[in-house]
């Protein structure tokens, strides 16, 4: 186990990366996909299954934990790893981006953001200082800077403003963090599409100095093409030497676009949300198990999956249990989603370090124009 955080890339199949980010509790291999544990559980799985589909990290929410259990009672338990009985690297998001779509329920000034809990109405502020204690309290291996992140589109005038203050609090996040050997510090990257506020952020961010830096402000609305347009420059506006890290990514196809202009880790509600809504990943595209051609079909969902859902049960079944609205079957569908995610990030781990990036997009891509298998 490494002592420290340490970044190291092994291989490159043009800006696409393929590496390593050592932590204390475990090694993260990257491009890695974090699946979300919002409130300190990955919705309708067990901590063992979500190792199992090969996640090496989660990511917990700031905002939900600290309002519920409350960070104080989660440090007093010893920390949110032994909490949720989850051994390997934990990163918290700040709560910023919570609290920022709690439109008409906040006030935001230059020293924080005071709010009411959506839970009991209770008021409560949230500071860059506070953020960094409660994710110190929580334990986390990797902590996110307090920022503000508008949604999209939005006047370049306040995009600009949104920006800087995210800098100030991104300073202030920086000195309220202090020394933790083996426990790291992400900046984030703000600027929404526009060119020269994503370079201003990226120097700000350069000069105060992280273990890992964020592209944030992204995934908010503005679509994949002006995503894609904004990670054509932005990744290559932080440093070379540590990670790269997408925040709120995305949908199979988002990530590998992604990977493509360099980046490192993602996140994201979407496998298990969709899970849970049966909405169901595959090789071949989405296919959506509500719909009544899978009623009476006896085959997996996808023949060469090894997860449990395709192991051993049919569509037919995964159909009925959807529609009788049984536990097992959010349990299943959010299983194969998270096990084919992590799947496809081995895939491009491979395809990175055999110098065949380009081969496997254009695969993943061709598979996914087939869609799904033809109805019995």
């Amino acid at each position: 186990m490494a002592e420290r955080f340490n970044f190291h890339v092994n291989s490159r199949d043009g800006m696409a990366r393929q590496g390593v980010i050592s932590t204390p509790r475990g090694d993260i291999r990257t491009p890695a996909f974090m699946p979300v544990g919002t409130a300190a559980t990955v919705k309708a799985m067990m901590p063992e299954s979500v190792a199992a589909t090969g996640a090496d990290i989660l990511l917990g929410n700031t905002y939900h934990l600290m309002l519920r259990p409350t960070a104080e009672r989660i440090d007093r338990l010893g920390g949110l790893h032994r909490f949720m009985n989850w051994q390997k690297p934990i990163l918290t998001d700040s709560g910023g981006f919570q609290v920022m779509s709690l439109t008409g329920l906040r006030k935001l000034t230059e020293q924080g953001v005071k709010f009411k809990s959506h839970i009991d109405g209770s008021e409560h502020m949230l500071t860059p200082e506070r953020s960094m204690e409660i994710q110190r309290l929580l334990g986390s291996d990797i902590v996110m800077c307090f920022d503000e992140c508008p949604a999209l589109p939005a006047p370049e005038e306040r995009v600009a403003e949104s920006m800087r203050m995210s800098m100030r609090w991104a300073a202030r996040s920086r000195d309220a963090f202090g020394d933790r050997p083996g426990h790291a510090l992400f900046g984030i990257q703000q600027g929404g599409v526009t060119r020269d506020l994503r370079a201003e952020s990226a120097e700000k961010l350069r000069a105060i100095g992280f273990d890992g830096y964020a592209v944030g402000g992204l995934a908010v609305g503005e679509g994949q093409e002006a995503m894609f347009g904004v990670l054509d420059y932005a990744t290559d506006m932080l440093p070379e030497d540590k990670p790269r890290y997408l925040m709120g990514v995305g949908k199979p196809d988002d990530i590998v676009g992604a990977v493509a202009r360099g980046i490192d880790m993602m996140d994201c509600v979407l496998p298990s949300r969709s899970g849970r809504t049966g909405q169901v990943f595959t090789r071949r595209g989405v296919v959506n198990i509500k719909n009544a051609r899978h009623q009476d079909d006896p085959r997996p969902l996808d023949e060469t999956c090894a997860c449990p859902a395709c192991r051993g049960y049919s569509r037919a079944y995964l159909h009925h249990v959807f529609r009788a609205q049984e536990i097992i079957s959010s349990m299943l569908l959010t299983w194969h989603n998270l096990h084919y995610y992590q799947e496809l990030m081995q895939g491009i781990r491979e395809a990175i370090a055999a110098g065949r990036f380009e081969a496997f997009q254009a695969d993943f891509h061709a598979q996914r124009a087939e869609g799904d298998i033809a109805p019995l």
